[in-house]
């Protein structure tokens, strides 16, 4: 399977946005409205409750054979089979989390720059998420990211390249230049109304 990801449409999850809504029923309008790939970042909560929330969400993916990442826990990616995990750059390093994790699961990195883009691929990561790209208000730390530099980051690496931050259908066209794999979007999808028609809007034009 990890040879054959589509990384077109990538749902990073966020309760935050959801204003009280069911997530995994989120997650599935989602993923009906054209979704991908399903990343689960859950930070405020206690393990067990991460391991429930991710077990309801897995049954979801499985439901649809769309591969769910899980944002930095490689205990909760290892507990609910996930199909991969992804690493920031202060989280567990790439080449220590693909030792624990196994060559068959997928490894995302978070890169910034041109010089961590090189080195996730060194490190053996299976695709990377550059960003941010636009302004977010999903992670007040993000360093930003020019579309100049996501091109040069594509044009020299060879895994498959995501752009994350305060992507939304008024933007994404922006992004076409850089001839990425894909776009990771959160608030667009999630705070929206109608989750399967903004994902399958997004969906189109990208």
């Amino acid at each position: 399977m990890k040879s054959n990801i589509d990384y077109k449409l990538y749902l990073v999850t966020d309760r935050g946005v959801l204003k009280g809504r069911d997530l995994a029923a989120a997650v599935e309008s989602a993923i009906k409205g054209g979704v991908t790939l399903v990343q689960l970042r859950e930070k405020d909560i206690s393990t067990l409750d991460f391991h429930k929330v991710a077990l309801d969400v897995k049954a979801i993916t499985r439901k649809y054979n769309i591969p769910l990442i899980i944002n930095d826990r490689i205990d909760i990616a290892l507990s609910v089979d996930a199909e991969g995990i992804h690493v920031g750059q202060d989280d567990m390093p790439c080449t220590v989390t693909r030792e624990l994790i196994g060559e068959n699961k997928i490894v995302g990195v978070s890169v910034s720059t041109l010089e961590e883009a090189i080195q996730a691929e060194k490190d053996g990561a299976d695709y990377i998420g550059v960003g941010a790209i636009f302004p977010t208000s999903s992670k007040d730390d993000a360093k930003s990211v020019s579309i100049e530099v996501l091109k040069k980051i594509k044009e020299t690496i060879s895994i498959p390249v995501v752009a994350i931050g305060g992507i939304s259908s008024k933007n994404v066209s922006l992004l076409k230049p850089a001839n990425i794999e894909g776009v990771a979007v959160i608030s667009d999808i999630l705070s929206k109304e109608d989750i399967t028609k903004a994902a399958k809007e997004l969906k189109e034009l990208i």
